[in-house]
């Protein structure tokens, strides 16, 4: 009866963007009383109202006070707005992001414990200019290194995120095992710190780089600020609980280097199944070149496209650095070719916006994007070349790829831009339907982060040679590469130079520079001209 009256008594409700919805009713001293929210994320099912008081004061209002601290703690650590301001795989990941955080803690201050003894920490025989040499020495190693890593990997952090950000967690238990066992060796304590620290700097590359891009992926709400703020704020309450416990810990194990060991390979063993655990947990709703990988072959073998879940969960994560077939998007033209003739090969048979060129013999497969190339004709780039890809490698495929997979592994006579040129038949075929599946069975969000090669932002180039206006095109339709005119250019013609551009074709693709090629139409040889002088 008392459910019963309450809803009676309901007055108003509110409802939210997420679907949610409270209402509030009138209590005796005639005050709003408003049902308090279901903590649905963490079990339970349903939202449990906050009845208004009796008229003898007791404690039927009892639930919404008890929340009151927990929703104001909560508020703390949590983004505005959760658990709709951010992914649904945002709490899982979290809870096992903060289980390694406070195992990585533990781990640290052991190692921090070993590199002060190795220092000399409490030797009165220990110079402390030689200490501060070293910590000189093993500082600027890592500095070196953070910007040699940056520039050698920093495009390809964000693409594969998972396997970095797992890479970065188990360079740092290896850096932090170097900095335990340094004192045991005296001699090359100096060489085994700087080597520490040089991993040490490469994880903190790795790891703010990635964890920027998963930032991006969890705020849904145009947050991100507040996603990284208040992740900053977990690792801190996280780290903080760490060291009251190294606090407790270091007495134990600072004269016995054995159990300290053995409490470093158990917080490492920790350390490392968490964030496993964490990196599965994540959920990310666009296509890098392992997913894009394993959702054609799903579609390629069995007709059906992968959910984001079910392609995240397959995805390999200790295998992700070694592609079968090196895909590079985005590479500028001057690296694909160095005649006409190979012009001529590259362009014949694309009636697509880029250029494909594939090397066999170390399945590399190169593409060159136009100006006009948008989301879908990167997702077409990709796709082809993985496909490429496939020719080499066994299981079932359709009977067009069949036959061509046949004639590439029987080692027939046939050059590569044949082969390009007749996938680009196939893939007319195939490609609307993958298409087509995926957009009945994917997200919008279910788009391209494919990794972009930068090229040269070069503004123009000198004309277009005449040698290059006689270049047959043998596409029924109009070739996206090739631009038609009247009058056929001259050598001093300045209106249509070959070109390459910058720009942004959709969200998600970073640092792509897109080029352009502009190759005229075909004209009947003239009779040459004879100067005499």
């Amino acid at each position: 009866m008392a459910d019963g009256a309450s809803l009676e008594a309901r007055l108003c409700s509110e409802q939210y963007g997420s679907g949610a919805a409270r209402g509030c009713c009138a209590a005796v001293d005639g005050s709003l009383q408003w049902e308090a929210w279901g903590w649905r994320w963490w079990g339970f099912s349903g939202a449990f109202t906050a009845k208004p008081e009796g008229p003898d004061g007791g404690g039927e209002g009892a639930p919404a006070t008890a929340s009151a601290p927990l929703s104001r703690l909560l508020a703390l650590f949590l983004p505005q707005g959760f658990p709709d301001s951010v992914s649904p795989d945002y709490l899982p990941y979290q809870l096992w992001d903060s289980v390694q955080a406070f195992a990585s803690s533990l781990s640290g201050s052991l190692a921090t414990h070993a590199v002060l003894l190795g220092l000399g920490v409490g030797d009165a025989k220990a110079s402390v200019s030689a200490a501060t040499a070293t910590w000189l020495v093993k500082d600027s190693t890592g500095m070196l290194g953070r910007i040699i890593f940056a520039w050698w990997k920093g495009s390809k952090l964000d693409c594969n995120a998972k396997h970095w950000r797992l890479f970065a967690d188990i360079l740092n238990d290896v850096a932090m095992f170097l900095e335990i066992m340094a004192p045991v060796y005296p001699i090359c304590f100096t060489m085994i710190v700087c080597i520490s620290n040089l991993a040490k700097c490469i994880v903190s590359v790795a790891g703010g780089a990635t964890r920027a891009a998963l930032t991006m992926h969890q705020a849904r709400r145009n947050n991100m600020a507040d996603v990284s703020a208040k992740d900053s704020s977990q690792e801190t309450l996280v780290n903080l609980a760490g060291l009251l416990v190294s606090l407790l810990m270091l007495p134990l194990v600072s004269g016995c280097p054995s159990f300290s060991l053995g409490c470093f390979f158990l917080f490492t063993a920790l350390h490392i199944y968490a964030n496993y655990r964490a990196v599965r947990a994540l959920v990310i709703e666009t296509l890098n070149e392992g997913r894009l990988w394993l959702v054609l072959k799903h579609f390629l073998q069995r007709g059906e496209v992968l959910g984001p879940t079910s392609a995240n969960r397959m995805e390999p994560l200790w295998t992700g650095f070694w592609p079968s077939v090196s895909l590079s998007l985005g590479v500028p033209l001057h690296c694909l070719i160095s005649s006409v003739s190979e012009l001529q090969q590259l362009v014949e048979g694309h009636q697509e916006p880029y250029l494909l060129r594939w090397n066999q013999s170390q399945n590399q497969v190169q593409v060159v994007l136009s100006q006009m190339a948008g989301p879908e004709t990167v997702l077409r780039a990709a796709t082809h070349g993985l496909v490429l890809g496939a020719l080499r490698r066994d299981g079932p495929l359709p009977r067009e790829l069949e036959e061509l997979r046949n004639q590439v592994q029987a080692g027939l006579a046939k050059e590569s831009w044949v082969i390009v040129r007749e996938t680009h038949h196939v893939l007319d075929k195939l490609f609307p339907k993958f298409l087509k599946v995926s957009s009945c069975c994917l997200p919008p969000l279910y788009g391209g982060i494919l990794p972009i090669v930068p090229g040269p932002a070069l503004s123009s180039f000198p004309p277009v040679s005449p040698a290059l206006e006689h270049l047959p095109c043998s596409s029924t339709r109009p070739n996206p590469f090739v631009g038609f005119q009247d009058s056929p250019p001259s050598l001093s013609h300045q209106s249509h130079p070959v070109c390459f551009q910058s720009q942004r074709p959709c969200q998600g693709l970073s640092g792509a520079l897109i080029t352009s090629l502009t190759i005229f139409k075909p004209h009947p040889p003239k009779p040459p001209q004879i100067n005499v002088i």
